[in-house]
């Protein structure tokens, strides 16, 4: 059952938002009330409708989860008309899906405030209502809301229509509904935030860097190896931050050097064996000032007083924002948290982080997607690189180490044909035909300009028109060029889009599984207390009494599995998962 939630079409004086009904047999009923019944409504439904799928089709869970989250109220369920809007607009750019969609409406804007709704962060900081005020917004802010319900309710028809006269629409539908609860998943996360020790973070930063420095002033370690920097390299004025600066120091000093690049300096340091210690002199300081800098403005204090509140880090995340489905931040740094910091995300007390990190999950995808037995065989109990060798080592292949055979299986995912990876992948071929021929045909497809999807169905975008023209008007051999490099570009795309889009749909059902199991268990004859808090492409981490932890930890990895039996039904391939339960996220790797 849908029930679809919007501003209603007239809403007099008083904002009024509208909730209608779509049953199975289509037809709706309407209710409305103001803005800030939305959460009771909400709860009321979900609480008299125990057994049954409530799915809230909204334009964006960016704009409601924050509203409902802050009152209390948590969906089981939605259909995120936005995301599912995007899914399928570049489905049905490829011919061969055959999907008959067209939007209603346009969802791609930005959410915009909610009328009486207060930024997410002064929420955070201790308002007293969500709702103040509310009876005296004007229709011009409600109007701002967005699109009507009854808008909303013609776009999810279409939505619904489409994915039904599609070539698969029980993978499609899966896809958009674990897209929509990933949009759940991500309110939630930064709802409830990662715990984040303020005072330990602080303390990380005077160790590493010196005292919090005045307004625009380097910190002292900072501004003593500037000093140094300085005198090797007789610039005085020399500002340490700038690439370009810096480079012009090098070469005027006499440093045959062309980038400031770390690979590049450490090169060009040990590349001349009687002047390696000489050239570490100048080396190590701008690499050490490099460090350092990028702690400072990644996560120095001005980072804590944007992001850590309450000692709780609340990151934004963007649901698919890659092409392939994979998550983004939007916002403090949460797809990169540096291994300076981690101590500083410390459980407190009574609690426990759970930490899980998925093992080598695009190369298993690969084996069940490809349908390769002999991939499957080598990942069944045990380090799957580690199984590829034990193979090669009984067949006589090369590929007799796992550092053959890990450097092997991602050169065959990535489009790699030089260097090691490509010498080789003929011989990972011959140990793996269907595997290498399911990456191969990809390729093949993106060479010529095609489209590809993943094993649910979310489509590769096509190459642009300049794309089309640059293959169409090679009059030059600089046109070759250029039309063969833009070629193989998209080939290296569709050959990994396969396998990383399908890792990235394991992922979030994944942590769907895991969400439902949280919140539907019951240990002590109370519902679980331990929550999704971090995700980062095939880690998560939760946090929770460390009564439940043990119990949290089984999800987990139960989970893991459930998720790839819901994508291909039953498997013979394992999807392990590795699991520390820590108060300390810096001992969990």
């Amino acid at each position: 059952m849908y029930i679809v939630l919007g501003p209603a079409t007239s809403p007099g004086d008083t904002p009024l938002w509208e909730a209608i009904t779509l049953n199975d047999t289509g037809s709706g009923t309407h209710r409305s009330f103001p803005f800030s019944k939305l959460p009771d409504f909400v709860r009321a439904v979900e609480a008299q409708n125990p057994h049954r799928v409530i799915r809230w089709a909204w334009a964006d869970a960016r704009e409601l989860m924050p509203a409902l989250l802050a009152a209390g109220v948590s969906p089981a369920s939605c259909h995120d008309l936005r995301l599912t809007q995007r899914i399928l607009l570049t489905a049905a750019t490829r011919a061969q899906n055959r999907l008959p969609y067209t939007p209603t409406i346009d969802l791609t804007p930005a959410p915009v405030p909610l009328p009486g709704v207060l930024p997410a962060r002064r929420q955070i900081e201790g308002q007293t209502s969500l709702f103040d005020d509310l009876g005296t917004a004007s229709p011009e802010q409600h109007e701002a809301a967005g699109p009507t319900a009854s808008a909303l309710l013609t776009e999810l028809r279409s939505q619904l229509e489409a994915v039904a006269a599609c070539p698969a629409p029980a993978r499609l539908s899966l896809l958009l509904a674990a897209e929509s609860q990933g949009a759940l998943i991500a309110a939630e996360m930064k709802h409830y935030g990662m715990p984040w020790n303020r005072t330990i973070h602080e303390k990380i930063l005077e160790h590493t860097l010196g005292p919090r420095p005045a307004g625009y002033d380097r910190p002292y370690k900072m501004e003593r190896l500037t000093a140094r920097i300085r005198e090797e390299l007789s610039a005085p004025n020399l500002n340490p931050d700038s690439p370009q600066e810096v480079l012009k120091a090098l070469q005027a000093a006499g440093h045959s050097v062309t980038s400031t690049r770390k690979w590049e300096l450490t090169e060009w340091a040990n590349a001349v064996p009687h002047l390696r210690e000489e050239r570490w002199q100048l080396v190590r300081p701008l690499l050490d000032y490099k460090r350092l800098a990028r702690l400072y403005t990644a996560n120095g204090w001005n980072w804590l007083d944007a992001w850590v509140h309450n000692n709780r880090f609340h990151p934004t995340y963007e649901v698919g924002s890659a092409a392939t489905g994979r998550w983004g931040g939007h916002g403090g740094g949460a797809m990169q948290i540096p291994k300076d910091v981690r101590p500083a995300i410390r459980a407190e007390e009574g609690m426990m982080l759970t930490v899980a990190d998925a093992a080598q999950i695009e190369p298993r995808i690969l084996a069940v997607m490809s349908g390769d037995r002999a991939l499957a065989v080598a990942g069944r109990g045990t380090d799957l690189y580690l199984g590829i060798a034990h193979i090669g080592e009984r067949t006589g292949s090369v590929l007799n180490d796992r550092s053959h055979a890990k450097i092997a299986l991602l050169a065959a995912m990535y489009g790699a044909t030089t260097g090691e990876g490509g010498q080789l992948m003929p011989h990972l071929k011959k140990l793996f035909p269907a595997a290498i021929g399911l990456t191969e045909h990809a390729a093949d497809v993106g060479l010529r300009g095609g489209q590809v999807t993943t094993y649910l169905g979310r489509t590769s975008p096509a190459p642009s028109h300049a794309w089309f023209q640059a293959q169409r008007n090679q009059v030059t051999a600089a046109d070759e060029h250029a039309a063969r490099s833009a070629a193989r570009a998209h080939s290296r795309f569709t050959r990994n889009f396969v396998i990383q889009g399908t890792a990235a749909e394991w992922a979030v059902i994944w942590m769907a599984q895991i969400r439902k199991r949280l919140r539907t268990e019951r240990r002590f004859g109370r519902r679980m207390q331990t929550r999704l808090i971090y995700f980062l492409h095939d880690e998560i981490m939760l946090y929770g009494p460390t009564s439940e932890s043990a119990r949290a930890a089984e999800i987990v990895r139960e989970s893991a599995q459930a998720a790839a039996e819901l994508i291909f039904g039953p498997t013979g391939i394992e999807f392990p998962v590795t699991v520390v339960t820590t108060d300390d996220y810096s001992q969990a790797k």
